[in-house]
């Protein structure tokens, strides 16, 4: 992780030489900043990379309202939604979705995903797997390594490292306090270790307590939090819109590092590292309101300075999550809801919908639809989609039959995934369910299939991915799953 906090004098908040010297050595995908430098001279400039771009909804979104709908089910199983056609013959989603029915060739909907489990965690869509420690409010569950299974991202980070110098491989857009409804962090690196961990410049973190369900509010706020991955004098991603003050914290903390002398007795090295650390690359593309301001409401994003609690401000994610991979990240993973992610019981938003069920989906989905189909034809227009792998699902789905709340339940026995880009064949449906969405009929789908298929496109062997654990044992990541034949 990155903090450079600000203070008056000294070190900030007791912060030793030693600790500075272990922010210097800050790993980006194994590598200290300092070997990063050294290999710098020696790295070709640009060029185009493979990478992924995960959306995550978390608390497990409707399959029946989304992707799979059942028209000729009885009411309390069909719902409120009706289909509508999309730009490929055969082929109907939501009518809340239009734009991107409208774009359907250049996605991919397997409706047959299998192998989930009635746990609000999603472990599962991280690193494919339904075994885990605990976390959170979800407890510990079957067999798996000490430390957990690496998320892709971590695994890209360990198998490919940086595709740039200046740019961690793998960035979770986790919003403050997520973890209360994802349960896993978006980062985790798994028994790789905290080198490949996802660089988080959003997230506050927090004891694992506060994500229990049964915390007090006022425990809750008591609670101190951790900085953020990314602090720079008081500046987050979330305060990047005041690029006046963002400028002035850079140009004080640069300042201070030569006035002050804080990194003083490190090698010519070490201090290139420290001006890595605060050159203005990594802030650039994190930056959203560079884009030209057409783009910016193409995405859906409100000019508005201050967000509108149930706004879609967790859309900024998108276009982020683009500039990021346009510089440079492997894998870039975000969750994505009304805006703030957050447990329905404190006052937030999620995708766990056991109580108004279609009143909720007419709020989420026009904001996931304009978002996403923006996001796909932006860098479909940049040249980029078929280097980028966009894959959009839940920890499960949601029950077939309607409850007496207007809701639907857990279900994890069928759930549906949307994939674009990354050179896979879209415009395709891959599997069913029975006629109530209960269970897959045709050509099931296991999780660890879907992250086959992702690594195949990144121009990885999915039989080769056996990594060894700091134990010395080593582990199949895909426990032998293949890729799905018919994606690539």
């Amino acid at each position: 992780m990155l903090t450079i906090p600000g203070c008056s004098s000294g070190f900030c908040d007791g912060v030793t030489r030693r600790s500075f010297l272990q922010i210097g050595g800050l790993a980006f995908g194994g590598l200290s900043l300092t070997d990063i430098l050294r290999a710098e001279s020696q790295q070709p400039a640009g060029g185009s990379h493979k990478s992924i771009i995960m959306i995550v909804l978390p608390g497990g979104p409707p399959h029946l309202d989304m992707f799979d709908m059942k028209p000729e089910a009885p009411a309390e199983i069909r719902g409120e939604f009706k289909p509508i056609s999309t730009n490929v013959a055969g082929i109907q989603i939501t009518e809340l979705m239009p734009r991107t029915a409208a774009m359907m060739d250049r996605f991919a909907i397997v409706r047959s995903l299998y192998g989930a489990r009635n746990d609000h965690n999603v472990h599962l869509c991280l690193t494919g797997w339904e075994t885990h420690p605990t976390q959170g409010d979800s407890p510990a569950f079957g067999v798996y390594p000490r430390d957990g299974w690496p998320s892709i991202g971590a695994v890209l980070s360990k198998v490919q490292g940086s595709a740039r110098t200046t740019m961690p491989p793998f960035l979770s857009l986790a919003p403050k306090n997520a973890e209360s409804m994802t349960r896993a962090p978006l980062s985790q690196p798994g028994f790789l270790g905290i080198g490949h961990a996802g660089f988080e410049p959003n997230r506050r973190t927090q004891s694992v307590e506060v994500y229990r369900s049964d915390i007090q509010d006022k425990a809750l706020g008591d609670r101190q939090e951790e900085l953020a991955d990314f602090v720079l004098r008081d500046i987050s991603i979330d305060r990047l819109n005041d690029r006046k003050q963002l400028h002035a914290s850079l140009d004080r903390f640069r300042r201070d590092l030569d006035a002050k002398s804080r990194v003083a007795g490190l090698d010519a090295v070490q201090q290139q590292a420290f001006s890595l650390l605060s050159s203005n690359q990594l802030v650039a593309a994190l930056d959203w309101q560079q884009e030209e301001l057409d783009l910016r409401k193409a995405f859906g994003i409100s000019d508005s300075a201050v967000p509108v609690k149930g706004g879609a401000e967790l859309v900024k994610q998108f276009i982020v999550a683009r500039r990021l991979v346009e510089a440079g990240a492997r894998c870039v993973t975000l969750a994505f809801s009304q805006w703030p992610l957050e447990r329905e019981s404190r006052g937030g938003f999620n995708w766990d919908w056991h109580s108004d069920n279609f009143a909720k989906a007419r709020l989420n989905l026009p904001m996931l639809d304009v978002g996403l189909s923006t996001l796909v034809l932006d860098l479909e227009q940049r040249g980029m989609l078929d280097d980028v792998s966009i894959v959009v699902w839940g920890e499960f789905g949601r029950t077939p039959r309607i409850n007496a709340s207007a809701g639907r339940d857990h279900w994890p026995h069928a759930a549906s995934v949307l994939l674009s880009g990354g050179g896979m064949q879209t415009g395709q449906v891959v599997g069913a369910t029975d006629p109530h969405g209960g269970e897959p009929t045709d050509r099931p789908v296991q999780y660890r299939e879907v992250f086959a298929t992702l690594y195949h496109q990144l121009g990885l062997d999915p039989h080769q991915l056996v990594l060894d654990h700091p134990e010395g044992r080593p582990y199949d990541l895909l426990d032998g799953a293949k890729p799905i034949s018919e994606l690539i």
